[in-house]
């Protein structure tokens, strides 16, 4: 019986990682995404006004002046809105228009901002080249 107790069976050591905790915790980051994912706004909060417009014809992605109720303009060329002022909102712009010169921009002008402020970005785009302006708004609620 002791030569039983003496000859025992040695474990064998494990060369393999275990993964299993690492799939664990990457459940977790993509839920986590796939929450908050959603709630993340890139643009710049207006209040645009309402309207019963129908909407264009998708002709790519436009590009966007954003005037705030303070009056500020933005410009979205596809990435984050960055703050402009007048002359730089220009430049960006001519340089857009002189390469693709049927290139699309809106204007989004929060509701409580004066009319005067909308008026003055769509003459800077005129200044840049653009030919044709079209304004954002919301669909009216039922």
């Amino acid at each position: 019986m002791a030569s039983e107790m003496s000859v025992r069976r040695r474990r064998k050591r494990m060369s393999e990682m275990n993964v299993v905790p690492y799939i664990d915790v990457m459940l977790v980051l993509l839920i986590i995404f796939m929450v908050t994912a959603p709630l993340m706004n890139l643009g710049v909060e207006v209040d645009l006004p309402q309207g019963q417009a129908g909407p264009l014809s998708d002709q790519g992605d436009p590009l966007m002046v954003t005037v705030t109720a303070s009056g500020d303009l933005y410009l979205d060329l596809g990435d984050a809105p960055e703050l402009v002022d007048e002359q730089t909102l220009i430049e960006k712009v001519s340089i857009i228009a002189e390469a693709n010169p049927n290139v699309q921009v809106t204007v989004s002008g929060d509701r409580e901002v004066a009319y005067q402020h909308i008026y003055g970005a769509m003459v800077l785009l005129q200044r840049a080249g653009v030919e044709s302006v079209g304004l954002t708004g919301d669909p009216e609620a039922p």
